[in-house]
């Protein structure tokens, strides 16, 4: 006789949520800073689109750049923005294996583009300090745009097999408990009962292929970018130079430490206590969007005078 095989396959409908592990009881407190963050987050960053839009003088690469910078920090605000506060608030852990994978996209979505926007804002950074007087024609419309649509393009075909891989997987019917109160395709995909070697050298090729690429060039353009300063002859040119790249120094650093931070965690770090992934997890979400209108609203005067302009309600020149 014929050995049985068991064929059967399951799919959940439904995932549970966690908030912070350890902190139920407090989940009602708990949701006051984070209402507060992902308000402020929402608000500075469309403050800067509508100040860019307004305001003809910052019609200019940099500028454009850094609202795409600002869009994504609002996607990725809203993209966990329902989930998180449903926990917090209402104590609702529910979300539905479809929904959980939509979230799962546009949320990844999101991180890549800003990574990608950051390493042409640094290519940006570079022409203007190098090649001053071709600024103007090297970075135009048409080339933004363009860059703009490579951009994109990547980033959808390379997240758009991450829920096909985690649809085929078989799951284990009691095994339905997110780490987060949102969805990640690290997370998602230890709760099969399946081989996942597929998923995960698909994790890591799409890491490195955006992320660590893009990590990886805004170090060289940095690093050709001081040594192109350093060749300027007057130190007050050199200072200001370095001046015009703090905003974008300090918005890389904010992005990438907690996204280097979550994925050594994922990988490294599951002797740790839940409540140090939830944390990280959180302040790779929620923190860049809430720091980059404050740093580019402090270190740029052209941006914090059309946001102040735009919060009076005055012309834009």
């Amino acid at each position: 006789s014929q050995p049985f095989i068991n064929i059967s396959f399951f799919q959940p409908q439904s995932f549970l949520m966690t908030g912070i592990p350890g902190l139920e009881a407090a989940h009602g407190w708990i949701s006051i800073p984070f209402s507060s963050m992902y308000a402020v987050a929402l608000t500075g960053n469309c403050l800067i689109l509508l100040a860019v839009k307004r305001t003809h003088s910052l019609h200019q690469p940099m500028y454009y750049f850094l609202s795409v910078l600002a869009l994504c920090d609002v996607g990725l605000s809203l993209s966990t923005l329902p989930s998180t506060l449903a926990v917090l608030w209402f104590n609702c852990h529910v979300i539905s294996f479809h929904t959980c994978l939509i979230q799962m996209f546009f949320l990844h979505s999101f991180s890549m583009v800003e990574s990608s926007v950051l390493l042409a804002m640094s290519f940006d950074r570079f022409v203007a300090i190098s090649s001053p007087l071709c600024y103007a024609s090297v970075l135009t419309n048409n080339v933004i745009i363009r860059i703009g649509a490579v951009i994109v393009a990547r980033e959808i075909l390379s997240l758009f097999p991450g829920s096909f891989l985690l649809k085929r997987l078989n799951y284990c019917p009691g095994k339905i408990l997110l780490s987060h109160s949102f969805c990640f395709h690290a997370d998602v995909m230890k709760l099969a009962c399946a081989d996942i070697t597929v998923n995960i050298l698909y994790g890591l090729y799409v890491v490195l292929s955006t992320v660590g690429i893009d990590s990886l060039l805004i170090v060289i353009s940095y690093a050709l970018i001081l040594h192109t300063v350093m060749g300027l002859a007057s130190p007050r040119e050199r200072v200001c130079a370095l001046n015009t790249c703090v905003s974008h120094i300090l918005a890389v650093l904010v992005f990438y430490i907690p996204v280097k931070g979550v994925s050594m965690i994922h990988r490294f770090g599951r002797h740790l206590f839940h409540i140090v992934h939830a944390l990280v997890a959180y302040v790779y979400l929620v923190v860049p969007p809430v720091l980059n209108p404050i740093i580019y609203s402090v270190k740029s005067k052209p941006i914090r005078g059309a946001m102040f302009r735009v919060l009076r309600g005055k012309d834009q020149s």
